[in-house]
């Protein structure tokens, strides 16, 4: 899979012709995926912390109550 923003770029190194307003706008469209895409991958990280946040949380209720059943009914 080509980047079509390197490919902008890789053609103008080889000497085509592609106007500055054309090399401006690539830029800009190549900035505005990276940021899309960062800001998609810090949504995807904070959502694995909440999920392991929630995991935790999950087996430390299951641990206390657990526990509490063996404090209430002797049983170990």
């Amino acid at each position: 899979m080509k980047n079509e923003y390197i490919e902008v770029v890789k053609r103008w190194l080889a000497g085509e012709v592609v106007s500055v307003e054309a090399l401006q706008a690539n830029a800009d469209a190549a900035w505005a995926a990276y940021n899309a895409e960062a800001a998609y991958v810090a949504t995807e990280a904070e959502a694995a912390a909440e999920a392991a946040y929630v995991a935790a949380a999950r087996a430390a209720a299951a641990a206390y109550w657990v526990k509490r059943y063996e404090e209430l009914t002797n049983e170990k």
